[in-house]
């Protein structure tokens, strides 16, 4: 990664470039977005072709989103990255330790969220904001049940993010879960986990652009349950 030369500024890093021949940072040139292009009424049918694009044209696991949330009263913002596994007409489901998790105690006493898709091979980014909403255990059960058996003992074994004395420590929890449901291959989903869904109030479609001119439209969820479309600027 080419660096611009510091200049005894004290910066360890200063605009840099992908490109090691070239000190500017690259431009978008991929595509463009047009209000004609968008689903003129569901942001989750847009979403649906602009995933549905992505995987076809080999955009590294395109369902890898980073969740945000924020603790009040602090407003002390965290930021992971999880994996989409659900879209309905409800909204953005992602699964979770309800227990012991960071996002979990932030999403007690803030239910606002938001969601960030990056798909870097189509210069592509999809933002979305709304209230997060925990999906019964008989809906969660149907994902958990996918899941590798190796997956399915870990949730139960992992208390995430939870200060660990050692990785034998963690070993040590999951040896315990296996020896609980030896033998039985219908495992059933521990209480404090499952989905979140994030209800979106607005979710934003981004297109890259030369000159960082970006076309940019945002969905706002309106009283009537409509959607309102307009451009942003870049």
């Amino acid at each position: 990664m080419a660096l611009h030369p510091p200049q005894n500024t004290g910066k360890l890093i200063f605009a840099p470039a992908n490109d090691k021949t070239n000190s500017q940072a690259d431009q978008y040139t991929k595509g463009a977005l047009s209000l004609d292009q968008l689903d003129p009424k569901s942001p989750f049918n847009q979403f649906h072709t602009w995933f549905t694009t992505a995987q076809q044209n080999g955009v590294h696991q395109p369902e890898t989103v980073c969740l945000s949330t924020a603790s009040l009263p602090s407003g002390r913002v965290s930021a992971r990255m999880v994996y989409l596994k659900e879209l309905d007409s409800k909204g953005f489901v992602v699964y979770s330790n309800f227990g012991t998790s960071k996002k979990a105690k932030d999403i007690e006493n803030n239910k606002w969220a938001s969601l960030t898709f990056w798909w870097r091979e189509m210069e592509r980014q999809v933002r979305v904001e709304g209230l997060v909403e925990r999906m019964s255990s008989e809906e969660s059960q149907v994902y958990y049940d996918t899941r590798i058996r190796g997956s399915r003992i870990g949730a139960w074994a992992s208390r995430q993010s939870q200060v660990l004395k050692g990785r034998e420590e963690l070993e040590g929890w999951v040896k315990d879960v296996e020896e609980k449901f030896e033998g039985q291959e219908k495992i059933p989903i521990p209480e404090f986990w499952g989905g979140l869904r994030v209800k979106p109030e607005m979710v934003e479609f981004w297109q890259g652009r030369e000159s960082r001119l970006h076309d940019r439209f945002q969905y706002t969820k309106l009283e009537t349950g409509e959607w309102k479309i307009e451009r942003l600027s870049p």
